[in-house]
């Protein structure tokens, strides 16, 4: 019998008037056209056509003229093939021919799902019982593009939920390249980026153990002006591509949360930015950081990532490595575990692994932690965001995929101190897709990306058929002693299954007339053949 699961009455919609201003090119040929017509207009003209753009426009967007400035600024080169020198050029030139290159992409047009919930870093003036939340989302535009999105959620001592309305504005954050690169690492990942490895080789002699973006960014254009061939020129491009994949972002400190958008950056996650899994990280000395594992995604590869921030406005992003950091669903523990860093992952697509490391960016020898039991979870099995800390053990929401791809909600139980260990798995689903809840983008499916305990509740926010977004609660000690009890018991379950085998084994005896020998004294258990060798 499945556990009862409130669903609250919340839902968040995606909003097709949630606007960016982002860069717009269709090739030099014809950007440098574009700026001759622009430039051969007389001011007035330009004033004309630019004022009312303004006008208009600066109803939608913050600073509009910023973004203008900004994106003429990034066709220099064209203005130059024109013949004019871009600091000769007026003001209002420049916010004209800035526009020209500029188009505004809805980030929610399509679909607002997969959300994941932590606590927000602000709690003051919340009156008792009350917790203010952070809540990320997969917000989904024109070309299935990808990217983060934030609302801000307060839950009150009833664990009523309340979603603060949006602000008016989006804002995507200004990218500062200021990392520095390991070599060893840095070639690594462009050699699994299937870029070529001769080149590789080549750029490896060039570099130090340790470099900067100005330099990679020198030694690659310096090398690739001398390359005549076009496709062993994309592969330098690539690598500047990928060193697109490390940097920092920065948000204005007058942006709401909601303001904010974490939106593709670079070529290696130009077809979306999915599935971000934030988590409360609480260091060895007590201090808090935010992590996020996210799916960066080209339209052909998959590339991990971890994004880490203290207070939402200032992020860093960086790839993840190793052989464990492959294919979706990476969870980072909220802590670390005998001193070390502890990662979920999925890297066959449908089993879950679990993972030790020294280092956050590095995982490698994952072991299988999980893998399909019950018909609702046959076709793969995957966490629904990082472990939850309980006085039992780590609760970890999964989503199993079972007949018409469906996907439900269930739940596993894991040892806090050796989380290898699994205590128990739910035998029926926690949620699934209601008739209310199945129809959408993607039908049939409901998906977490994190869940938190409140008030004696585990609260799980959850995408609906990947459209839009909802809420379910159910008593946390109630979740518990499910795990706990006889029939969801891994252990017992196992036994069970062992026992069925042989069972099965003397039917096929009695069929075909042969005797199944009796157990000897050592397998059932009266004698150890090796008493200095226990287990």
């Amino acid at each position: 019998m499945r556990l009862s699961v409130e669903r609250k009455p919340v839902k968040v919609y995606p909003d097709p008037k949630r606007v960016i201003a982002r860069f717009f090119f269709n090739g030099e040929e014809r950007a440098v056209e574009v700026v001759k017509h622009v430039l051969a207009l007389s001011e007035k003209e330009v004033f004309g056509i630019i004022s009312p753009l303004l006008q208009e426009y600066s109803k939608r967007h913050r600073n509009i003229t910023k973004i203008l400035t900004r994106h003429c600024k990034k066709v220099g080169n064209a203005i130059r093939e024109s013949g004019h020198d871009p600091e000769s050029l007026g003001k209002y030139q420049r916010l004209l021919i800035g526009s020209y290159f500029t188009h505004e992409y809805s980030i929610e047009s399509a679909a607002f799902f997969n959300p994941s919930i932590v606590e927000d870093p602000d709690q003051s003036e919340l009156v008792e019982g009350e917790k203010r939340v952070i809540i990320s989302f997969r917000a989904v535009g024109e070309g299935h593009i990808s990217s983060v999105v934030f609302r801000r959620a307060l839950i009150d001592k009833d664990n009523n939920i309340t979603v603060i309305p949006a602000g008016n504005y989006i804002d995507e954050a200004e990218v500062i390249k200021n990392a520095v690169y390991n070599k060893k690492l840095f070639l690594k990942k462009a050699a699994d980026s299937k870029i070529d490895i001769e080149i590789l080789d080549e750029l490896g002699h060039k570099l130090e153990e340790k470099f900067d973006y100005a330099t990679l960014r020198r030694i690659i254009l310096d090398t690739k002006s001398l390359q005549e061939d076009d496709l062993r020129k994309l592969e330098y491009d690539k690598i500047l591509w990928l060193s697109d994949t490390y940097h920092e972002i920065s948000f204005s400190r007058d942006t709401d949360i909601s303001d904010r958008v974490i939106f593709p950056i670079s070529e290696f996650e130009r077809k979306g930015i999915e599935d971000a899994r934030f988590v409360r990280f609480v260091k060895s000395d007590g201090s808090v950081i935010f992590y996020a594992t996210y799916t960066a995604f080209d339209g052909a590869m998959i590339m991990p990532k971890l994004l880490q921030t203290t207070d939402f406005y200032d992020f860093k992003v960086s790839p993840l490595h190793g052989i464990g950091a492959q294919n979706k669903n990476l969870a980072l523990f909220p802590r670390k575990i005998n001193g070390k860093y502890v990662m979920m992952s999925r890297i066959d697509g449908w089993n879950n692994y679990l993972m030790y490391s020294d280092r956050l960016t590095v995982w490698d020898n994952p072991v299988k932690l999980q893998s399909p039991k019950f018909p609702w979870e046959f076709i793969q099995i995957g966490n629904c965001g990082s472990p939850i800390e309980t006085k039992d053990g780590w609760l970890v929401i999964t989503h199993g995929v079972g007949p018409m791809r469906r996907y439900c909600l269930g739940a596993s139980l894991f040892d806090l101190e050796d989380p290898s260990i699994e205590i128990g798995r739910l035998n029926e689903p926690l949620v699934i897709p209601n008739t209310d809840e199945r129809e959408g983008y993607v039908p049939n499916v409901l998906y977490s990306c994190g869940s938190i305990i409140h008030n004696g509740e585990l609260i799980i926010p959850y995408g609906l058929s990947d459209y839009c977004s909802s809420f379910a609660s159910v008593k946390i000690e109630l979740v518990l002693d499910r795990l706990k009890s006889s029939e969801c018991l891994i252990k017992m379950a196992e036994q069970r299954e062992a026992q069925g085998d042989v069972m099965l084994q003397e039917e096929d005896a009695a069929l075909t007339g042969e005797k199944t020998a009796a157990p000897s004294a050592v397998e059932q258990g009266k004698e150890d053949p090796d008493p200095q060798h226990k287990h």
